[in-house]
């Protein structure tokens, strides 16, 4: 899925429900969804109805929204315009090297307060809660760039899985350091890049891991260290196990508001605090999948 609705760098996209109202004045569903099958009696991603403006980040949903010729235009000509005014070279040398420092200053001066708990985990990620039954037996989890914890926490909360076991990282030492408080029986977090020649051996085995959550993180990292990233990913997953995955998508809103002088490369651009931000098109795990299974 490359939805962005992470409230950092985003204004907030109310979906409201343009269904006609039934005879008891309630609202109904959406009648399609790109994500799930709307013949699904729960709320699922993108049958959703925000009716109170103020949950918009506990209760919002942008995959049903299509864009028509003359939007898609305009949002290629904005992209090529920032292509043809990019950053220049000897700036772009300085944010290529060391991404981790720019993100070890933000969460200095935000400790854990600029990021929301991932309300929405439930819903887009049903497995995760899964693991979190009772019943579910051993489970073990990597959240990768974990950040604040706004995924391990809101797990961690509701755990009722004796057997599940959550493990951490950031290659920001500041996000780890501000997330100490947490039960060692079920979670342990650490630093560590992801783009690093190898996987945490003296944290985690070959091959041991059910689930690995990418979320917000793949978009932070240069095109040219994702091969390294997803092999890390594939040698600590088990056969079988699942690679959860967010991120932001190509022409996101927040693509098209950066200015000129910011890109770095194709689609890969500078915030104004020195971090990094990549938008996919859908599809792109699979080819880099491929490319690692034929290596």
């Amino acid at each position: 899925m490359l939805q962005a609705t992470e409230k950092e760098y985003l204004d907030p996209t109310i979906t409201e429900d343009t269904t006609t109202p039934s005879s008891d004045n309630t609202k109904l569903k959406k009648d399609w969804s790109s994500v799930r099958d709307i013949r699904q009696e729960t709320n699922t991603f993108g049958t959703r109805l925000l009716e109170n403006k103020d949950d918009v980040w506990h209760h919002n949903a942008w995959d049903h929204v299509e864009w028509n010729e003359e939007q898609e235009k305009a949002a290629k000509q904005k992209v090529s315009l920032q292509s043809n005014n990019p950053m220049k070279l000897e700036d772009r040398q300085i944010f290529l090297k060391n991404p981790s420092e720019y993100w070890n200053t933000f969460y200095k001066h935000n400790e854990n307060k600029f990021f929301k708990d991932r309300q929405w985990l439930k819903i887009e990620f049903p497995e995760l809660h899964h693991t979190t039954n009772s019943e579910s037996g051993n489970q073990k989890i990597f959240e990768i760039g974990c950040g604040a914890g706004n995924t391990m926490f809101p797990l961690l909360s509701i755990n009722k899985n004796p057997n599940l076991f959550i493990y951490a990282c950031d290659f920001a030492e500041n996000a780890v350091q501000n997330n100490k408080e947490y039960d060692l029986k079920h979670c342990k977090a650490f630093v560590w890049d992801l783009t690093n020649k190898g996987i945490p051996m003296e944290h985690i085995e070959p091959n041991s891991l059910d689930i690995v959550v990418l979320i917000f993180v793949m978009s932070a990292l240069c095109p040219n260290d994702w091969v390294q990233a997803v092999d890390n990913v594939y040698n600590m997953l088990k056969p079988g196990g699942l690679v959860l995955f967010r991120d932001y998508g190509r022409y996101d809103m927040v693509q098209l508001r950066f200015k000129e002088g910011r890109m770095l490369s194709d689609n890969f651009y500078v915030r104004g605090d020195g971090t990094r931000v990549y938008f996919f098109t859908s599809g792109w795990w699979i080819i880099y999948v491929y490319v690692l299974m034929f290596n």
